[in-house]
């Protein structure tokens, strides 16, 4: 069973704390309102910490939090860091065995590394508990390709996704696509002679991408049939310097080193989002969130000539990355029931449907949100649906083969920086594809073995 809070709990509060399951309703002041379990304060006095990397999910979180202090009588410290700053603080504290978080993000990319250590607690003891829980709470409602990275091999639950990428493809200037007779592309063959057709032209580039290769080379190498590891999550071993891998890297390697800007091999994320919403270029292929700036931010120059759809497949199949990070509770947290208790909060079908009805924020990964006509409505941008297309996405490892599954093994972060510099060489010209890999291959190698890994 979770532990109980470390401040005390009298035993009427107790008792109203377990007979508190029903479900809770939005109050006629439109605010969320809370069943008994929070109503009757039984964590009256309680200091519950924790910790995330700095989001705009985050910045609207803040801005409800008084609501759920106010209704359960705890405090919320909620420590916010650069992305990187974040997940070396969380993977010493949980790895050293910490207990000065009570709730934490579960990063997308270490999530199966702290998993299968066992640094997590099991939340299906929450999720089980009607007690704990109220039915209506629902966890099936999540989207289960969202909700991969936070399961074992064994299906126990440590994490629910708050934030879900799905990759899509974002187009900044379709009028110059019109001028130069070329269509949004639905092949790797088409989007190389879009981003050829354009480039130069009005001053634009074809394409524009970020540092972040370990992200968005995968689905270039599964499109042209390869994967980073040989089968995972069974047989992890590298599997970089395949012919498909090549291919692969040599076709991306060419949209950044040919119609990409000067120097985007530097391009944070905010870069590319930025030349995009400038028109500055055309192409650039990321998480959904990244892209619909350019369709609905005060700052965007090309509102009436941006289009989103699905990135183009290869001649192997179509497999768009998808990702989302989570909300879980260290095993050695003072305070679980606490901070399920907020976690529950937070993620709960009420609060999301008020988040998206009164800021718009797309990356729920609730089902039934995501399906719901508040949604459609406000994420219906140019006439463009791009919540159904976010959801066929994010929703897609799920369905057959867990594409994703590479990165759910947790020697990937290993196999990640690798590849970034194998990518950089070759874009600056210092190696071809084929000899950039076969190094980042001996190296990913060697890196596993060093960790242990059994390759």
């Amino acid at each position: 069973m979770p532990a109980v809070p470390s401040v005390e709990i009298d035993t009427r509060r107790r008792r109203l704390l377990k007979a508190a399951s029903g479900t809770a309703v939005m109050a006629a002041s439109g605010g969320l309102a809370f069943p008994a379990i929070a109503q009757s304060k039984p964590f009256n006095g309680l200091k519950l910490r924790g910790a995330a990397y700095q989001h705009g999910f985050f910045t609207i979180l803040r801005k409800y939090i008084p609501e759920f202090e106010q209704q359960t009588g705890m405090t919320v410290d909620l420590q916010l860091s650069a992305f990187p700053v974040y997940n070396q603080q969380a993977d010493l504290e949980l790895s050293s065995g910490g207990s000065a978080w009570d709730f934490c993000n579960v990063t997308f990319i270490l999530a199966a590394r702290w998993v299968a250590a066992g640094l997590l607690a099991n939340l299906d003891d929450f999720t089980g508990d009607r007690k704990l829980t109220p039915a209506s709470w629902n966890p099936d409602d999540f989207v289960k390709g969202a909700q991969l990275p936070y399961l074992d091999r064994a299906g126990k639950t440590y994490g629910y996704s708050w934030e879900g990428g799905a990759m899509l493809m974002g187009m900044s200037r379709t009028d110059l696509m019109k001028k130069r007779g070329v269509e949004a592309p639905r092949t790797f063959d088409e989007l190389m002679k879009v981003a050829e057709a354009v480039n130069g032209q009005d001053g634009v580039t074809g394409f524009v991408s970020s540092n972040l290769h370990h992200w968005f080379l995968p689905p270039y190498v599964q499109g042209y049939g390869g994967d980073f590891f040989v089968d995972p999550p069974a047989n992890i071993t590298p599997a970089l310097d395949t012919p498909a891998a090549i291919q692969a890297t040599d076709f991306y390697c060419k949209l950044l080193s040919k119609y990409s800007p000067q120097g985007v091999l530097g391009y944070t994320e905010d870069q590319a989002k930025a030349a995009m919403m400038g028109g500055r270029s055309n192409i650039f292929i990321h998480s959904s969130s990244w892209l619909t700036p350019m369709l609905t931010s005060a700052d965007s120059k090309v509102k009436d000539t941006a289009r989103i759809m699905r990135m183009p497949a290869g001649p192997k199949g179509d497999f768009p990355a998808s990702n989302s990070q989570g909300l879980g509770i260290p095993k050695n947290a003072k305070n679980k029931e606490a901070a399920w208790e907020f976690i529950k909060w937070t993620l709960s079908p009420e609060l999301s449907a008020r988040i998206v009805k009164d800021t718009g924020h797309p990356s729920i990964c609730r089902r039934s949100i995501i399906q719901s006509e508040e949604y459609k409505r406000i994420n219906t941008i140019n006439g463009q649906d791009i919540g159904k297309l976010y959801l066929e996405v994010l929703e897609q490892p799920g369905k057959t083969k867990n594409y994703m599954a590479y990165r759910t093994v947790k020697e990937f972060p290993l196999v990640g920086d690798v590849v970034n510099k194998a990518v950089e060489r070759v874009v600056s010209g210092q190696q071809s594809a084929a000899d950039s890999m076969k190094a980042a291959q001996e190296a990913a190698l060697a890196n596993m073995k060093r960790a242990g890994a059994k390759v």
